[in-house]
């Protein structure tokens, strides 16, 4: 992509960030109308976890994107890793433990899984982006 313009590549890059806010504005939207479609606001417990999920990485790492990949030395990012580990299963046992108990119904537990998938994706294209490979940098 280095022989490309400037105006080029910047065109490219606005796509990708324009990519990544489809993407969490679509799991947004997913979240809220598994809680409206079904009148039951029970299923807004995993947007918690989604917003406890990046804390220890954002606690512990800082900038840091290498940590997810390799093999650490350090306790300190071990319990991050393990920390946002816990929070993410959370958010999909959150949904799973929900239906199991009938307070939400299958139409919810669909669209909350759905949102879950749409949300990973766009985490997945964003530290895609962010790697050292020629991705795009926020920083």
């Amino acid at each position: 992509m280095a022989d490309l313009p400037g105006y080029l590549i910047t065109c490219f890059n606005s796509g990708k960030l324009a990519l990544l806010a489809i993407l969490v504005s679509g799991g947004i939207v997913l979240q809220i109308l598994a809680c409206v479609l079904y009148n039951n606001w029970w299923p807004m417990l995993t947007a918690l976890m989604y917003l406890i999920i990046p804390i220890p990485l954002i606690l512990f790492a800082g900038s840091d994107t290498n940590i997810y990949f390799t093999e650490s030395e350090s306790s300190w990012v071990d319990a991050t890793k393990f920390l946002t580990g816990a929070s993410a299963v959370g958010s999909i046992a959150i949904p799973i433990i929900l239906k199991h108990a009938g307070v939400i119904t299958w139409g919810a537990f669909a669209m909350e899984l759905s949102s879950l998938f749409v949300f990973v994706t766009a985490m997945l294209c964003f530290i895609g982006m962010n790697s050292d490979e020629g991705g795009y940098s926020m920083i």
